[in-house]
């Protein structure tokens, strides 16, 4: 076979027909679809009209009797050409043809196998993609070599992204934090009304008495009152080298969230081999996602120096390290201020993704040196971020997923 169509159409395809003469058809013109036709296909059926168009979208990306197109460097069919408008058509034909979870697929790749990244700098372009996450991270990167003509076109895709991750998350992740707020500042001679039961019941089951069947609640545990002062100190910690571009682009919009919180007092740190401080942007994401710059090396222990510099309160601070943990800096002493931390009664977390992008690739090494301290490192997905924050900010055993390092 001399063909790499890897997107099947079917969601255009429709359901399959009942058994008979009409669906042996559409099983050959499903196959032709996805094998992308030439001889060695071995369907026999040809394409016309809007199957035919849409197998030219894919022949374009994929291509077609010259070579497996499996990456960079390699022989691969090139429809696309080496232009700007040629690449903007082909991206409006794929937003008619495909639905746009399969759009953004197809994106990837043609960045990633046809190294499209530089076209990406042309006002045309932007204009023409479906925005996401991936494409943010995408032009992220290349924030430093994109000319003024594009800046703005640039910011306007961000932003739009951002703003549709802001009403996906922003809701829930209020009504989580402010619950656990509220709960983490309970207090020992509650009125009745403000009595946290669960937790005056786990707290006095020693006086369990078995004859009358209850528990005498010697010791009352109730919720503080809701007030506007700050209750929490949270300092997210991000790793900006390439490979955490999408945990970059949620972790910056969670801090958004978090500093429109009163009750929280939200600092946001970004690192490669410096430190930058974007605490004083947290009121537009946009602005802190063109105020990092990813790529380049990491020094993490680096990075944990400033924001334990930073912890005025740490039995109220929960701090973040959102990192892949290849540490380019002092192993021993990211380690001893993680440990220094915990000590002085900070909450510390390590993920080692923000995103939606299954396992992460990760320095094992570190991770488990970090579980020793009591620090389990661990992928989190973006609808997990909330509870895993508010667990920190209770100071309960975290939600860790079961595919966590440990």
């Amino acid at each position: 076979m001399t063909t790499d169509h890897t997107i099947a159409p079917a969601p255009a395809a429709g359901p399959a027909p009942a058994a008979g003469p009409d669906a042996a058809r559409e099983r050959l013109r499903r196959w032709r679809l996805v094998l992308g036709g030439d001889q060695a296909d071995g369907t026999g059926c040809s394409l016309e009209g809007r199957d035919a168009a849409m197998d030219a979208t894919l022949t374009a990306l994929y291509g077609s009797g010259r070579g497996d197109g499996s990456g960079r460097g390699g022989s691969r069919g090139a429809g696309l050409g080496a232009s700007a408008p040629s690449v903007a058509r082909w991206l409006g034909d794929i937003r008619t043809y495909f639905p746009g979870s399969v759009v953004q697929v197809m994106q990837r790749d043609a960045i990633d196998r046809l190294d499209l990244s530089a076209l990406l700098l042309e006002p045309e372009m932007l204009e023409a993609v479906e925005a996401d996450v991936h494409l943010v991270g995408t032009l992220l990167s290349l924030n430093r070599a994109m000319p003024e003509t594009t800046k703005e076109t640039a910011r306007a895709v961000v932003r739009k992204v951002v703003e549709k991750l802001e009403k996906q998350l922003a809701t829930r992740t209020k009504s989580t934090l402010t619950g656990a707020l509220d709960r983490s500042a309970r207090i020992s001679r509650p009125r009745h009304r403000d009595i946290d039961w669960d937790r005056t019941i786990r707290a006095n089951l020693k006086n369990y008495l078995p004859e009358y069947r209850t528990v005498v609640p010697e010791r009352l545990i109730g919720y503080g009152r809701a007030s506007q002062s700050v209750k929490k100190e949270v300092v997210l910690c991000i790793d900006q080298s390439g490979s955490m571009a999408a945990s970059v682009v949620y972790a910056s919009v969670f801090g958004a969230v978090l500093a429109s919180m009163r009750s929280i007092a939200t600092r946001l740190v970004v690192f490669d081999t410096a430190v930058v401080d974007l605490t004083d942007q947290l009121d537009d994401p946009v602005d802190v996602l063109f105020g990092t710059q990813l790529g380049g090396g990491t020094d993490i222990n680096r990075a944990l120096a400033y924001c334990q510099e930073r912890i005025t309160r740490p039995a109220d601070t929960v701090v973040v390290l959102i990192s892949d943990l290849y540490e380019g800096g002092i192993r021993e002493g990211m380690l001893k201020r993680v440990a220094a931390m915990q000590a002085a009664g900070v909450q510390f977390v390590t993920l080692l993704a923000l995103s939606d992008e299954g396992a992460p690739a990760y320095d094992r090494e570190h991770a488990a040196a970090l579980a020793a301290l009591g620090a389990p490192a661990f992928a989190c997905t973006p609808d997990l971020f909330p509870d895993i924050m508010a667990a920190a900010i209770e100071k309960r055993p975290l939600p860790i997923p079961d595919t966590a390092a440990r």
